[in-house]
């Protein structure tokens, strides 16, 4: 089974940095789907998102806290800056 950013369970230190690997490859294999291209603009991103992440967590009923956050956040945050409008 091909894994993906979205399917890819990040858990601790060592599987955020296979994410960060896979995040890259979709990046080179799928950049057409990302709408923040440049460093700057995924930099954007990121702040942005990681400001809603709560927000993300409570429309998609997860029982998370994003004050209280681990490597899964920190790989969700990413994973919401690659589409950050």
């Amino acid at each position: 089974m091909k894994e993906d950013i979205n399917s890819f369970k990040v858990t601790d230190r060592k599987s955020f940095v296979g994410f960060l690997d896979l995040l890259k490859k979709d990046f080179v294999e799928n950049n057409e789907s990302w709408e923040n291209k440049s460093i700057p603009d995924l930099l954007e991103a990121l702040s942005m998102y990681a400001e809603d992440i709560q927000g993300y967590y409570d429309n998609t009923k997860q029982n998370k806290n994003a004050d209280q956050a681990d490597w899964s956040t920190f790989a969700d945050i990413f994973k919401g800056a690659k589409i950050y409008e």
